[in-house]
């Protein structure tokens, strides 16, 4: 890329009558301009990452800085009048719900920025995740029409266009090409749906609800249009080359299915080499064995999708065909491994009338790898117990990672200049350069207090902007941000905020430090528990902050359509990271690495990537409470929340706010739901399943004492700086690293 050519095209541009979006088209256009010389230049051996979600965030600000000349371009629009951070009001492309689409991101710009060959599969959504606001503390959805900002930084591939069929419709994949930068081009790949009106709902929506057989239907649709998309192409690129003979596609092709949402493309693969190339099913499930690999993020049995046979055969027959042909295979495998007839139940691709797409990914995968080293255990020794008896070889861990290109050069210039200063320029490709010894050293800690308090003002004037709240100055910055589900345990987080509260309002806690409690979430439209905790927690809020008892001291705000965008500046300005997942639920956690490697303290459990935080930035810099997975085994039989509360009136007081008319759930009957869970639990579950309460009084202790701690300003900013110093092993460098040396086998650019 020519760095000179581009600022002479930028600063050509003139800013007189243009508007917000105008401006953002040009400057966008013109840098594509550049970006389009050096793009598509490919080795022999690819890695390709096939996912349902990509969020990828706002791309302007992101790209400007991979090509070297964010600071020039800002200044060049400065002296014209115009300030660039006006395309803030630019909306993030949210193709993606939340952790798996996230990660997604991140792999991509840490293999472009370190020079591995990874490309990136999806749907280009018309609709991204909806935006979220709240109408009397409830949520409410809308659309989130991204595209009326336009979509300057893709291409439209319009002769690379497929045909993907089904039963009852043709549907044409029209490719959008969006580059990935950094040490070389990559691209991400998204295919939208073309052809008549129903075809075209196939990429209309992210995630359509499920609960009926027309919205199972439809994410069929989706899960096989990309997937098949996807695999048709690298073959048809391999055929160009190499024709029919496919015993050299594995020595190009790797695929990586990010959950099961990708595991069409297995079946479509063996359709493929089957029945359009006539290879036997027993190569091409050896060249499919060789060729795929399968990340598992989650032990949720909700999301460890299973399609009825019946649904798959109506539109896919094919594949279905396929799908019970691979069963046959398996099952007489297993037979000659000696398999009993329960460990084969447990691993069977087809099982009472549904496939079970983790297991056909397991059966098949080269490779299988969980995200966190206690995820990975779990999966081990619990969710595929019979696979990994029989197939050890495959599994092995790759504790996820976060870029800190985006979550920290670019949302914390100030913290990243310090390094600079301190370490040189070296460690924003290797941030294990950084070295917390030599950075307290040089007074580091101070200096990170001063950004810290700079950063938190930021985020003030941002939050006050947005929500019309403004957060106290000289509060603790508390932030629980992530998607909404039971087992995150928001709800847990409200309840110990009313502890704290109903103790204040006694004349507990005098020498409290006031806190500010930041959440950011969006339940799914569907998820009747999730979205009855957003307003709970609004309601929460309304009392808290009306109580003019509590001004100066305690404060609760849940900010609005929470995003990409928002969380740069939250991550960057909060002091306390909240990670208190029910221990064994989270696979691994990403906001967590965000927020260490941003200087903030974890109070959390050992859950997820929790774990191996605290290993490497130390236990004492953060605050772990709760049960173990160990622990929550032992009791989970005779665990009775009722017992809990019988022995705290404290508790009994808060969990009493959801039935007795402290808080109005506007007659929807929703509180009194929650209360019903915990206390009396469900058809589908025991009370108080995620244990929110046996891990309460834990919680609020490790708060109070965070909160003594933050008195001692010098202290805590060592425990800041030594969590931000020690964050090296939470980059997606190192992730992205892992896979290309022990799964992928691609090699870096030089």
């Amino acid at each position: 890329m020519n760095k000179e050519e581009l600022l002479k095209k930028l600063t050509l541009i003139s800013v007189e009558g243009k508007t917000v979006k105008d401006l953002y088209g040009e400057i966008s256009a013109a840098c594509m301009e550049e970006i389009v010389k050096t793009w598509d230049e490919k080795p022999a051996r690819n890695a390709y990452y096939l996912s349902v979600e990509f969020l990828m965030g706002r791309m302007f600000f992101n790209n400007l800085m991979e090509l070297g000349v964010l600071n020039e371009v800002r200044n060049i629009f400065a002296e014209k009048g115009f300030d660039l951070n006006r395309f803030e009001e630019v909306e993030d492309a949210a193709l993606g719900n939340g952790g798996l689409g996230r990660l997604a991101a991140c792999y991509l710009d840490s293999a472009a920025g370190t020079g591995y060959a990874l490309h990136g599969y999806g749907i280009r959504y018309r609709y991204g995740l909806f935006r979220q606001r709240f109408e009397n503390g409830f949520q409410k959805e809308e659309a989130d029409d991204w595209l009326k900002w336009g979509d300057p930084w893709s291409v439209r591939k319009e002769s690379e266009k497929r045909t993907v069929r089904f039963a009852d419709m043709d549907v044409t994949a029209v490719p959008y090409d969006m580059p990935v930068l950094g040490k070389r081009v990559n691209t991400l790949r998204l295919f939208q749906a073309e052809g008549s009106e129903r075809a075209e709902k196939i990429s209309e929506y992210l995630y359509p609800a499920d609960d009926t057989e027309e919205g199972k239907l439809l994410r069929i649709r989706q899960e096989y249009f990309f997937s098949a998309a996807a695999v048709g192409e690298r073959i048809d690129e391999y055929v160009k080359v190499y024709g029919g003979r496919f015993d050299r596609f594995p020595e190009f092709n790797v695929l990586q299915l990010n959950d099961t949402h990708a595991v069409f493309s297995v079946a479509e693969f063996l359709r493929i080499l089957t029945q359009e190339y006539k290879v036997s099913f027993g190569r091409a499930l050896q060249l499919a064995r060789k060729t795929f690999h399968y990340t598992n993020h989650t032990i949720l049995p909700e999301a460890l999708e299973c399609w009825d046979e019946e649904l798959v055969s109506r539109i896919l027959p094919e594949i279905a065909a396929i799908l019970k042909k691979l069963q046959v295979f398996a099952a007489r495998e297993w037979q000659k491994k000696g398999c009993g007839k329960s460990e084969q139940d447990e691993m069977s691709v087809l099982r009472n009338g549904r496939f079970s797409m983790a297991n056909a990914a397991v059966f098949v995968a080269e490779h299988v790898n969980g995200v966190a080293e206690i995820h990975t255990k779990i999966i081990k020794e619990r969710l595929f117990s019979a696979a990994y008896k029989y197939y050890p070889e495959k599994f092995l861990n790759v504790t996820n990672g976060v870029t800190q290109r985006r979550w920290l050069m670019l949302c914390n210039e100030e913290l990243s200049a310090l390094y600079d200063g301190i370490f040189g320029t070296g460690w924003r490709e290797d941030l294990s350069l950084l070295s917390a010894e030599n950075f307290l050293r040089a007074g580091g800690a101070e200096q990170l207090a001063k950004i810290k308090r700079a950063k938190k003002k930021q985020l003030a004037e941002y939050i006050a902007k947005s929500e019309g709240i403004t957060p106290m100055p000289d509060a603790i910055y508390v932030s629980q941000v992530k998607r909404l589900h039971e087992y995150k345990r928001q709800l847990m987080t409200a309840f110990a905020i009313l502890r704290l509260y109903y103790a204040m309002k006694a004349g507990e806690l005098a020498d409290f430090v006031p806190m500010t409690f930041i959440f950011g979430a969006k339940a799914a439209s569907g998820y009747r528990r999730a979205k009855a905790i957003i307003k709970y927690i609004n309601e929460i809020a309304f009392k808290i902050n009306s109580d003019a008892e509590m001004q100066g001291k305690l404060q609760v705000i849940f900010v609005q359509n929470y995003d990409v965008s928002y969380a740069e500046k939250i991550i960057a300005g909060s002091d306390v990271s909240l990670q208190v997942s029910t221990a064994g639920f989270e696979a691994s956690g990403t906001g967590n690495m965000k927020l260490t490697m941003n200087g903030a303290v974890t109070v959390g459990t050992m859950d997820g990537a929790n774990i191996e935080i605290a290993q490497q930035t130390g236990l004492r810099n953060n605050y772990i409470f709760g049960a173990t997975v160990e622990e929550l085994a032992r009791i989970n039989e005779s665990y009775d929340p009722s017992e809990i509360v019988g022995r705290s009136p404290e508790i009994k007081a808060v969990t009493d706010t959801l039935i007795d008319g402290t808080f109005s759930d506007g007659g929807s009957g929703d509180f009194k739901e929650l209360h019903t869970a915990l206390f009396q639990g469900a058809s589908w579950h025991k009370p108080d399943h995620y244990f929110v309460l046996y891990d309460l009084e834990q919680y609020v202790s490790a708060l109070l004492k965070m909160n003594s701690d933050y008195r001692n300003a010098g202290a805590f900013a060592r425990k800041q700086a030594e969590n931000a110093l020690n964050s090296a092993f939470f980059s997606s460098d190192r992730a992205i690293a892992t896979y290309a040396e022990k799964i992928w086998k691609i090699d870096r650019a030089q």
